[in-house]
């Protein structure tokens, strides 16, 4: 099964297999990666990052990617993202991808939330600028809860999975090289008895098999 987990993500990853929303995250990482390459031509983290933005925001003009935000339907914010209400079924996410390296890291993240809970996909519907900084324009379900989520039953079911808790509301899968952080009960939600993964952050470790 890890195997075949491992093929499908391979594959997600280059572009070769579909997946939910995937087609223009994909097409996006496809052309941040003919760029250059953090660890062989730029060592400087925030340079290289910088030079990946200018490419992107390249890219998102030719590809009329430019998006407009209701910033008037402003729900709430993290260290990460702010929340707007799109309609009573969906709500936009902006994201700066700040936890990430790179932009193209942040994709992946995009890839592998939409590989794993494809009931909460987001779709890139493009990107907008704000104050000089660049941001990640995603829909996706809203979903309201029903009861409070029990963080023990989140660990359960991602053990399942073969992810194994770490520390806090961290986790990691050995056998994929995939980390999956801060599942606290804000970022899982509950509707039913059943679990919904709205905020998730991933991260492919270079034990992940390329």
């Amino acid at each position: 099964m890890q195997n075949s987990l491992k093929n499908d993500l391979r594959n997600i990853f280059s572009g070769e297999s579909k997946i939910r929303f995937g087609a223009t995250i994909q097409a996006i990482a496809s052309y941040l990666s003919d760029g250059p390459q953090a660890s062989t031509k730029i060592t400087d983290s925030k340079q290289f990052k910088k030079q990946e933005t200018e490419r992107l925001k390249t890219y998102v003009s030719e590809n009329n990617l430019w998006r407009e935000v209701d910033f008037t339907q402003y729900v709430s914010e993290g260290a990460e993202q702010k929340v707007y209400l799109k309609d009573s079924e969906h709500v936009i996410k902006l994201n700066d991808a700040i936890y990430y390296s790179s932009w193209k890291d942040y994709l992946f993240n995009l890839l592998l939330h939409n590989y794993f809970f494809p009931d909460t996909a987001y779709n890139l519907l493009g990107f907008t600028e704000s104050e000089n900084i660049i941001y990640a324009v995603v829909e996706q379900s809203y979903v309201a809860i029903t009861e409070p989520t029990d963080l023990n039953i989140v660990m359960k079911f991602l053990e399942q999975n073969g992810f194994q808790n770490n520390r806090n509301n961290d986790y990691y899968n050995p056998d994929l090289g995939i980390i999956i952080e801060d599942l606290h009960d804000e970022n899982v939600l509950t509707r039913n008895g059943i679990l919904y993964f709205i905020d998730t952050v991933f991260f492919v470790t270079k034990e992940f098999p390329s």
